[in-house]
């Protein structure tokens, strides 16, 4: 396919920050068993996009031990493929996407590619945006760079000429702009913009109420069949863990419920992702609970979101709101004793 693809993986979002002190927020966990990531690099392969650079900040382990060489999305290549260009400045990931100082960092990446068009994309908006057609607009739209969008809402997606982003990268401090994001915002001349309407399923992660909101939205059936999409599948990390047992006694009623879990507790309106140990007598309710972690007997959890290897301790009560749920950092330890 004529179409380079850019994703900007060093976008920060402060209020996503409790969930980002130990990873990117492209490799925040999301529905069970995907990272945010995953809906954007299956996006391209299922439109045919090949050569993929993923430009992240730190810090890099999650998203590196999570993506590997590619393989899980069929990008481990010999030609082309998946290129990781990491952005050397720390303090650096702006909250636009498109950041012509972190691009300017690998600018051979585009200078050896042979494809004509660019998508830079980001990874904290989900969606199941077919790249192909939005190019065939794009093109046929005459414009020199396209955005994507939906009911209004801008989902950060666009597509531009090789050529046009390779100035752009050259030219955008004597031009004060920061990124593609900041040049589509500003809509001045020379340039010719275009919008893409995208209809279906969309959710912008870049808080935690946000994330929470979109998490319980795929608890709807109608909002699932519009993401995962049988002929346009969503690719993970591939991990080989038994299916989750529902032991006597457990009670489980909409919820999501990743491989690999022991349920012998009460799951309500919640999202359970993989190795998870919901212990006898424990309630959970409109939660997420996310890898590897265990609540232990007769806890009584309500708008929780507890983060990976977690430990929440025997008879813990904690009650969160919709609009302010309670985040449990990453390998945080709760116990009755701590909350009094």
């Amino acid at each position: 396919m004529n179409l380079l693809a850019v994703v900007d993986a060093s976008v920060k979002k402060e209020g996503l920050q409790d969930l980002t002190m130990q990873r990117t927020v492209s490799s925040v966990p999301f529905a069970g068993r995907y990272r945010l990531i995953d809906f954007t690099l299956s996006n391209l392969v299922n439109s045919g996009v090949s050569t993929v650079g993923i430009f992240p900040s730190y810090p890099l382990a999650s998203l590196l031990d999570h993506i590997g060489v590619g393989k899980s999305w069929d990008l481990d290549r010999r030609k082309n493929g998946l290129y990781f260009l990491p952005v050397t400045q720390r303090d650096g990931g702006l909250s636009s996407v498109g950041a012509f100082a972190a691009l300017e960092e690998h600018i051979q990446f585009f200078t050896k590619s042979n494809q004509p068009h660019v998508v830079v994309t980001n990874s904290f908006v989900i969606t199941q945006l077919d790249f192909k057609d939005m190019l065939e607009q794009h093109i046929d739209s005459g414009a020199d760079i396209t955005e994507a969008v939906s009911q209004g809402v801008s989902l950060k997606n666009y597509i531009l000429s090789r050529e046009l982003l390779l100035e752009l990268i050259q030219t955008h401090q004597d031009k004060k702009v920061v990124s593609v994001e900041d040049v589509v915002n500003l809509k001045k001349s020379p340039h010719v913009f275009n919008e893409y309407d995208y209809k279906g399923y969309f959710a912008v992660i870049d808080s935690i109420q946000s994330y929470f909101e979109a998490s319980f939205a795929l608890l709807d059936e109608e909002n699932r069949e519009q993401l995962f999409l049988k002929d346009r599948p969503i690719y993970t990390k591939v991990k080989d863990e038994p299916p989750t047992r529902y032991m006597n006694g457990s009670k489980v009623k909409r919820a999501l419920i990743a491989n690999g879990s022991t349920i012998m507790g009460e799951v309500i309106d919640s999202t359970i992702s993989r190795g998870v140990y919901i212990k006898k007598g424990a309630r959970i309710e409109k939660c997420i609970i996310m890898q590897k972690s265990s609540v232990e007997e007769n806890c009584d959890l309500k708008y929780v979101i507890a983060d990976k290897d977690v430990f929440i301790g025997e008879g813990v009560v904690l009650h969160g709101t919709a609009e302010h749920p309670i985040v449990l950092r990453k390998g945080e330890t709760v116990r009755k004793e701590d909350l009094r």
